[in-house]
């Protein structure tokens, strides 16, 4: 009954559209109460043991390293790379926003970050050679969700430390799924633009474009190489991350300076401060229901009426695609996560695997009305309407549940890195 009553707090709090922190508090207060000591002062104290991490220091650094990107040439440099190596082919500049996209997002950990980055670059150049405004939006608001999904990404590190998974076991499950959308798109990019004119290669271009993008193609792959090879940590990876971008560009591109620095940390500080509160106290509240059974008990609770893991998966999936219109990736990893992952495990899936379904559930969510954090995003920045951003996001939403009925369904495109 106990666990009845916390999930309809949570419901009604929802409904009326409560903040994620009123949320949380509201639910660690009512489990410290009725599983835990009764004493509502140990919420502090269960807040400074979660945050006792050492993972959780990547986020900020991860935060501030796509800013300083951002902020730089960075996103510049990628995009030429991936104009001067596909550009050639039908929908060629369409492809390299996506590409550009995806090794951007395997530096910042950041969907908004990714697609701020590379659409202020690639929107304007796909507009001015004669992209339809529909087809341009899409190509970036899709190719900005890739930040959640392919590692490092920021969301994965949340569900990681919710759900006491391996950070590195979801990284790497999480390539698959990155190359999978990362194909699709570009194969879409294709063929609906297999009409549009298409640029001349030539390879002085190209080597000139890699020369000038050399240091930012290098970024993931110190990175993400350093991580898979067990050379360096996540948080380890995060301040190699970061320390690479000031360097590269303040001293070797030279495109930013000191001041622009202090930008960049005092809008990832404000960013920060919004997001450890939260973090603290789900993290707390994760506590409390694991040292007390709580996931256990719903696992019960539920194994009356879902009978097989088939049915399982889809209702989760149905569910979090619904989750995923009306919360951020955030909220719906820290409200969810700790429940939905027991369950998941009771019914068969890899803990790893179930976390990749569910960011990708959620990546989907970022495209889709009315909460879409993209659409609302791109809407402020490239000054259309809500309603076209719809539109051009419906192609790219139908591809990436295609995406997803793949991934739920062969668990071996998330875990061929893993084993």
């Amino acid at each position: 009954m106990s666990t009845l009553i916390l999930i309809a707090i949570v419901a009604l709090l929802l409904v009326l559209r409560q903040p994620l922190l009123v949320i949380l508090l509201a639910a660690i207060a009512f489990a410290q109460m009725t599983w835990g000591s009764g004493h509502l002062t140990w919420i502090i104290e269960d807040m400074f043991v979660s945050l006792d991490k050492e993972l959780i220091l990547a986020i900020p650094m991860f935060m501030l390293c796509g800013g300083v990107m951002t902020k730089g040439s960075t996103a510049r440099r990628l995009t030429n790379v991936a104009r001067a190596l596909v550009g050639h082919l039908p929908g060629g500049l369409g492809v390299a926003g996506i590409l550009s996209s995806a090794i951007f997002a395997a530096i910042s950990g950041s969907s908004i970050v990714t697609m701020l980055a590379i659409g202020s670059v690639i929107y304007p150049a796909m507009r001015e050679v004669g992209y339809t405004k529909k087809f341009a939006l899409g190509t970036v608001m899709s190719g900005g969700t890739l930040g959640i999904i392919i590692p490092p990404s920021i969301p994965l590190i949340l569900y990681g430390l919710v759900t006491e998974t391996s950070i590195v076991d979801l990284f790497r499950a999480g390539v698959g799924p990155g190359l999978l959308l990362v194909g699709l798109f570009a194969v879409y990019s294709v063929v609906a633009n297999r009409h549009m004119k298409t640029e001349r290669f030539s390879l002085s271009g190209l080597i000139g474009a890699l020369r000038e993008g050399i240091w930012a193609l290098m970024m993931p792959i110190i990175l993400l190489g350093g991580i898979y090879s067990g050379f360096f940590s996540p948080t380890e990876a995060a301040a190699v991350a970061l320390v690479y971008a000031i360097i590269v560009e303040l001293v070797v591109h030279r495109e930013i300076g000191l001041p622009d620095l202090k930008a960049v940390v005092l809008e990832s500080a404000k960013l920060g401060g919004a997001l450890f509160p939260l973090i603290a106290v789900a993290l707390s509240l994760n506590l409390i229901l694991i040292e007390n059974r709580v996931p256990d008990q719903m696992v019960d609770l539920v194994d009356d009426w879902i009978t097989s893991p088939v049915t399982f998966i889809i209702m989760v999936n149905m569910l979090l695609l619904a989750v995923g219109a009306f919360m951020t990736t955030a909220e719906a990893i820290l409200i969810l996560g700790p429940i939905l992952a027991p369950m998941a495990v009771f019914y068969g899936f890899d803990k790893v695997v179930f976390g990749i379904i569910m960011i990708v559930n959620l990546e989907i969510g970022l495209l889709t009305p009315p909460v879409g954090l993209n659409l609302i995003v791109a809407m402020s920045a490239f000054k259309e309407k809500f309603g076209l951003l719809v539109r051009a996001a419906i192609p790219f939403i139908v591809l990436m549940i295609t995406a997803l009925a793949l991934i739920s369904w062969l668990p071996e495109i998330s875990l061929f890195l893993v084993r």
